[in-house]
């Protein structure tokens, strides 16, 4: 730590530590700030005329924490736990309860500070969520949408470590355009330079990302959440045609553009083309369509819709 810092900064930095470790001693804050234990007590008395709430307690147990006020004192979060945070509510989970998550480290600061009424109801919701966290979620790290982000917005290319599957990663140029959230999954929409084609990424497989000197631009008209829905209606191993007796209106209503896509083949009906590697699961998509339908193609889905239909069956008899 520099020597030469005001007695405000140390004031801050000192705010920090009490909030990340309640109940430090005062010798062990005058050891990471570099200065001696009276000093140390002196910022503990700046934070005080400030209105901050810093407590403390006697005694070898004794040391300073943070108190409940009516005014939220000023929380310091790090680049992670800031994006930590706003990755949380975009997709609706975290790692809420562990205090080594960004966000559990954020939310912890937060739920010191807050009045015991709220932070008791705040703290039963959070360790109730983490006990039921969404199956095969898989969040990125927020150091990594970072890079992403930060590149997206700089347009810059990427260079990338991209897990293909385990024990099987490799290099590739990217010119990134966007980070899409859809369902609690993380993707970056770019052009791959290695494939010279258009890709969609999954974050969570970035091992690594580097950030290139060259520039790059995304088309003009990007839309990229249909760039996203497209990508993932299409290219997969079963091609899909599905006619239902409804206009194309509401079938967009009632089916999402990653299942396929809709064409009007007339006023009263619609021609559903897509693709699966899942038959099973496409078939319990389509029992959203509130109109009749029949399925042109593959032979798999079907079958998986006819079965689908006896166990449907047998469970109302």
């Amino acid at each position: 730590m520099k020597r030469d810092e005001s007695p405000t900064a140390r004031a801050l930095l000192l705010l920090e530590l009490v909030q990340n470790s309640p109940g430090i001693t005062a010798e062990r804050l005058a050891g990471r700030l570099g200065v001696s234990e009276r000093a140390a007590r002196r910022y503990v008395g700046i934070l005080r005329e400030a209105g901050i709430p810093v407590e403390s307690e006697r005694g070898p147990y004794g040391g300073y924490r943070i108190g409940r006020g009516l005014r939220l004192p000023p929380l310091m979060f790090t680049q992670a736990e800031a994006l930590g945070l706003v990755m949380a509510v975009l997709d609706g989970r975290h790692d809420s309860a562990d205090p080594a998550d960004p966000v559990g480290g954020a939310l912890g600061k937060i739920l010191r500070v807050l009045p015991e009424a709220v932070a008791g109801q705040a703290e039963a919701v959070r360790s109730m969520s983490a006990r039921h966290p969404e199956p095969g979620a898989r969040t990125p790290g927020p150091e990594t949408v970072a890079v992403l982000v930060q590149a997206c917005a700089a347009h810059r290319r990427l260079r990338l470590g991209y897990r293909i599957r385990p024990g099987d990663e490799r290099d590739m140029e990217v010119d990134p355009w966007a980070v899409v959230v859809r369902r609690g999954r993380w993707y970056l929409l770019c052009w791959s330079h290695t494939k010279n084609a258009r890709r969609v990424l999954r974050v969570d497989k970035v091992a690594g990302a580097e950030v290139l000197d060259v520039p790059a631009v995304p088309p003009a008209d990007l839309d990229p959440a249909r760039v996203l829905e497209d990508h993932l209606s299409a290219g997969w191993r079963h091609e899909v045609e599905v006619v239902v007796d409804a206009p194309a209106e509401a079938v967009t209503e009632w089916v999402p553009r990653s299942l396929g896509r809709p064409e009007p083949i007339d006023a009263h009906r619609t021609r559903l083309v897509g693709s699966t590697d899942e038959p099973e699961w496409y078939a319990r998509q389509l029992t959203a369509i509130r109109a009749p339908f029949r399925i042109v193609g593959p032979p798999e889905l079907r079958e998986a819709v006819e079965a689908l239909g006896r166990r449907l069956l047998q469970a109302g008899a």
